[in-house]
């Protein structure tokens, strides 16, 4: 080939490469808009997906225990009876809850009439309270602008039913999904620890151990905290003749698995609803809260949560706040057994690091020679040619 050939070759292959690289960086940034586009358009089953994530990962230690223990009990039907337990266990709750909650109704639509016939005249509490921020005479010069508002509230009640069918579907859709991968977790793996070396696919199982174990015991912690402040403030609040005390308590009750604020905003809610009852109910219920949130702090969360979420304040502050402002309420419920995680797997990648580093006991660093031998050293011996005796040596 000539000189030239080969100089034209080289040119155009040069010039080829910036074009190539162009429309390489081109399909990247496409591929990368399109999977943000098609995570922002299934935003709402991702996030079924990863509760329901987190639900198996807690279910899947009790299935795979009660599936050991009792040797002849097939796969399906373990995670059958644990599912339906964990489903008698939230269902009993809720009717511990539901059944004031309908006492309530009831007695709220029969004393209807009553309060405001009592809040027209100026009595009752709400009556008080009415006249003594001038609440009536504003509700009498803008009474139109009030009818008008409140005619205005179909489109957002629709909105609210359209809400709470969207919430019963992720529910069913999240129970389902998470029946699904406890069934098909061995299976997905033992598939998923193939791909790796021995040594590799033992220590990777070994990390998602410590961590299936730290969500199942936060989820069960904070849920156990929750029933405990629910069940505690529903005693409280109708001791002192709080009306609904049982949708009160409930609302405290879910309030509390938010960190951070989900306790203040309950016992701000019920501390109000005290008040309007009355000024001893108000100040009770404050003391309570107050004397509860000393011991959930130093004696509920420090024995259940512990043991298998071990973060320091500073850590989960941050976390739920990074978490709160990416993912919303969802966000703030899973930050603390997500970084607890993140922690499990920055400390598993130290302690190989630094076993890499450390030399085994009794290894000699690299680099050093033996020592030689003391003494004096051997005479060398001279090999003998042939037809010649070896020299003797003195």
């Amino acid at each position: 080939m000539s000189p030239r050939g080969s100089i034209r070759r080289v040119t155009t292959q040069s010039a080829r490469t910036p074009a190539r690289i162009t429309l390489t960086v081109i399909g990247l940034v496409l591929i990368t808009l399109l999977g943000l586009f098609l995570v922002y358009e299934t935003r709402r089953v991702l996030t079924w997906i990863v509760i329901a994530a987190f639900f198996a990962t807690a279910l899947h230690p009790a299935v795979t225990r009660f599936e050991r223990r009792v040797t002849w009990m097939r796969r399906w039907l373990s995670t059958l009876l644990v599912f339906l337990a964990v489903f008698l266990v939230l269902a009993g709750l809720a009717a511990l809850f539901v059944a004031p909650l309908i006492r309530e109704a009831s007695h709220f639509v029969d004393q209807l009439p009553a309060i405001i016939r009592d809040t027209r005249a100026g009595r009752g509490p709400l009556g008080g309270l009415l006249n003594r921020f001038h609440l009536r005479e504003y509700a009498e010069q803008h009474s139109e602008q009030i009818r008008d508002y409140l005619s205005g509230l179909g489109t957002p009640t629709l909105a609210f039913l359209r809400g709470a069918a969207t919430t019963v579907a992720g529910i069913l859709t999240i129970f389902v999904l998470s029946y699904l991968m406890v069934l098909q977790a061995p299976r997905l793996v033992d598939g998923f620890l193939s791909l790796f070396e021995p040594s590799r696919a033992e220590r990777i199982q070994r990390v998602g151990r410590e961590c299936a174990r730290t969500i199942t015991g936060y989820l069960t912690g904070n849920l156990l905290i929750s029933v405990i402040c629910g069940a505690l403030t529903y005693v409280v609040l109708l001791v002192m003749g709080v009306p609904f005390a049982g949708l009160i308590a409930l609302f405290v009750a879910i309030a509390d698995l938010i960190p951070l604020v989900g306790a203040t905003l309950g016992a701000v809610v019920a501390t109000l609803a005290a008040f309007f009852q009355s000024l001893t109910a108000g100040i009770v219920v404050i003391v309570f809260f107050i004397v509860y949130q000393q011991l959930e702090n130093h004696l509920l969360q420090p024995v259940i949560l512990s043991r298998t979420v071990q973060l320091d304040p500073l850590t989960v502050v941050v976390s739920i706040l990074i978490a709160t402002e990416l993912a919303g309420l969802l966000g703030a419920l899973l930050a603390i057994p997500v970084a607890a995680m993140i922690q499990i797997v920055v400390r598993d990648v130290w302690r190989e690091r630094r076993a890499r580093r450390t030399p085994p006991a009794g290894a000699e660093p690299p680099g050093a020679e033996s020592p030689e031998p003391a003494g004096p050293s051997p005479a060398p011996q001279v090999a003998a040619r042939p037809g010649r005796a070896a020299p003797r040596t003195p």
